[in-house]
């Protein structure tokens, strides 16, 4: 089924939670009678009243024209030029990158409510409260830090010079809010009066001699690039040296709330051109991304001295469904995008672009962009290698295609980079040519590798079934549960007592009608569907995630549960699903969609087929939404013969040939 009941947390944010969340629906239900959708809005887009909604420019897309609606009284967003609708929740997941569980405790914090928790002990409790409030600590001290590193900046000619030699305005400075080390030991001591204060320590601010207990400053003599988190706040430091001294970048140590590994320079600073270019850049270095973005290329990013990692990779499809990774040219760049490749084959879905730049190894995007100009620049990005073309250059390194050995080579170095690829077209297509180049059909290839798989995995004399626990199916231990089946008895005497002429009647044989029969209604399909495979939610659009949740009871608030289940942990198999959400108000229902219509289950169901479930929810949504496209069509038109919105019959236009074209490719 391709899921695993022990998935870790499917983003970065979620990692900062001590416990599972299960938060009442009753709750988000208040939560979001209380916020005003138009104020959470209006923070981000500028709006202006328009009739009984406002208007805007959409966030997500760019257009010149505001297309972008927000309505007070039904409390929704929608633009009705690329489709993102929802409401203030998700307005935020969205547009900040927000987890669901991060956008229900700002919104919540906002307005003074406090999030319900599941019950803790005493000691988790404390442990919690005792983790917030060091995190708390650890980012006021990083803070601060960072205010006298940019006074430092205005007084240091040196440092001034630098800047500007590298082209860069006191305008980007000031946006990025870059600093400057000044060079002496222990310059923060004037800036904190508790030197040996250990959370300056504990922040990587100050390095602590072991030996004699002797305390100095880490950052000296550098650049300061303040690295942010999602929200804004200062989580650690990057420090470029200036002069020839080594190393050339040196970055924080891994704290409580900094992790090299989950968070990029630059992600926040960029979120807004995210949206407008389509896509994000992701470079080797600070100095690219605050380049760029005063060379007119906002919406790059950059890791923090460490190879980009599926934990990156997840975090930038929170915002786009297009990542280019641009690289040197040479051998160095190649390896780095040999990993990057690594960590985003599991999110190459149909649904999004992953590409590769490589620029001349003389220049990097900076020098490039100045040389050659932005447009250049722009078309590099263009031309950039796809994903596709990229695994098989990497999978056919020191091969010879014209030996059977090199192709044998090739068919070895593939199958690992091929599997991590998500199911669909995409891996379908990579498997035809793949197999091209290897000298079998696809279907030869598909069945090799198969037995490969099934060799790697086989478990030694004695061991357990595979799932874990001895005499446990594959199945159950991904946490997908059969319903209650009963075999049908054979019967030696078909023929019973009856009525009629002979007195004897031939029984018809009992009818089974499985585990697929539909389900009532199209949400309801969805829902089965889902909880059968949460794995499914990741693959979904954010259109797509907010008119599930916009739905009504019982199907909205299931799916907004799902959703926050599924940041939390990950996708879970139906089992933990069904413990979980004990206590819910749509748990019968739930249940009784999972049932599978059990008076007719007469015989034991295989599991779902991933790839079907994944087509038939697509179809599902697609039909969905195109009855909710009817209904704005109609109110569009309404609005247009009455002449009380001027771009009514625009909307209603651009309505109607989506809606068509959606119904096209049924």
């Amino acid at each position: 089924m391709g899921v695993h009941s022990e998935s870790k947390p499917s983003t970065a944010g979620a990692a900062s939670y001590n416990q599972a969340m299960a938060i009442p629906q009753s709750f988000l239900s208040e939560l979001l009678a209380r916020v005003d959708v138009v104020e959470v809005v209006g923070k981000y887009v500028q709006l202006k009243k328009g009739g009984a909604n406002y208007m805007g420019l959409c966030p997500f897309h760019g257009e010149k024209s505001p297309s972008f609606s927000v309505s007070p009284t039904k409390q929704f967003y929608h633009c009705f030029g690329c489709g993102k609708n929802g409401n203030a929740i998700g307005f935020l997941m969205d547009h900040t990158g927000m987890s669901f569980i991060e956008a229900v405790k700002d919104l919540a914090q906002q307005i003074g409510m406090q999030v319900p928790e599941e019950p803790q002990s005493p000691e988790e409790r404390a442990r919690a409260q005792a983790a917030k409030a060091k995190s708390d600590s650890l980012t006021d001290v990083l803070e601060k830090a960072g205010e006298s590193y940019r006074e430092h900046l205005k007084t240091s000619p040196r440092a001034i010079a630098y800047l500007k030699g590298r082209g860069l305005s006191g305008q980007i400075a000031k946006r990025f809010g870059l600093g400057y080390a000044p060079e002496g030991w222990r310059s923060l001591a004037s800036v904190f009066p508790k030197y040996d204060d250990p959370l300056l320590a504990e922040s990587g601010l100050v390095i602590v001699n072991e030996e004699d207990d002797k305390r100095y400053d880490r950052f000296r003599d550098r650049i300061m690039f303040p690295i942010r988190n999602i929200k804004g706040e200062c989580i650690g430091f990057g420090g470029r040296v200036i002069g020839d001294g080594t190393p050339k970048y040196l970055n924080s140590p891994e704290t409580p709330v900094f992790h090299k590994g989950r968070e990029l320079y630059g992600l926040y600073e960029a979120r807004e051109a995210l949206h407008s270019a389509g896509y994000v850049l992701v470079t080797e270095g600070y100095m690219d991304v605050v380049a760029l973005a005063q060379l007119g290329f906002a919406n790059a990013v950059a890791t923090l001295g460490t190879a980009c990692t599926p934990d990156h990779v997840q975090k930038l499809f929170r915002f786009t469904d297009s990542v280019v990774f641009s690289f040197d040219g040479d051998a160095a760049g190649r390896r780095a995008a040999r990993k990057a490749l690594d960590g985003a084959l599991p999110y190459a879905t149909d649904t999004r672009s992953i590409k590769f730049l490589f620029l001349p190894a003389e220049h990097d995007p900076d020098s490039y962009v100045r040389e050659f100009g932005q447009d250049a620049f722009a078309e590099q990005i263009r031309q950039a290698t796809p994903l596709s073309r990229f695994l098989i250059e990497a999978a056919s390194v020191d091969c010879d295609l014209d030996t059977a050995e090199g192709r044998a080579r090739l068919s070895s170095q593939a199958r690992p980079l091929w599997q991590l690829l998500p199911e669909g077209a995409l891996k379908q297509q990579l498997l035809s040519e793949l197999a091209q180049r290897i000298a079998l059909d696809a279907a030869q290839l598909d069945r090799l590798w198969g037995q490969q798989s099934a060799g790697d995995h086989k478990p030694a004399a004695g061991s357990p079934a595979p799932g874990g626990e001895s005499g446990q199916s594959a199945s159950e231990s991904v946490g997908y549960t059969k319903p209650p089946s009963r075999q049908w008895e054979r019967s030696d005497k078909p023929w019973s007592k009856g009525s009629g002429k002979t007195g004897w009647r031939k029984e018809a044989p009992p009818v089974y009608s499985g585990p697929r029969t539909l389900p009532a209604s199209r949400a309801d399909h969805a829902a089965r569907l889902l909880l059968a495979n949460m794995a499914l939610w990741e693959n979904l659009a954010g259109e797509d995630q907010a008119m599930l949740c916009a739905l009504p009871s019982p199907h909205g608030p299931l799916f907004v549960w799902m959703e926050s289940q599924f940041h939390e942990h990950g996708p879970l198999g139906w089992s933990a699903l069904q413990a979980e959400m004990q206590g819910q108000p749509f748990a019968e229902d739930a249940a009784r969609w999972m049932q599978q219509q059990a008076l007719h289950a007469d015989a034991e169901p295989a599991a779902p087929d991933v790839q079907e479930s994944r087509l038939e929810l697509r179809r599902l949504l697609n039909l969905m939404l195109i009855d909710r496209l009817k209904q704005l069509e109609t109110e569009a038109l309404a609005l247009a013969q009455s002449g009380e919105d001027p771009e009514a019959l625009q909307r209603y236009k651009s309505l109607y040939e989506r809606r068509r074209e959606l119904t096209t490719h049924l």
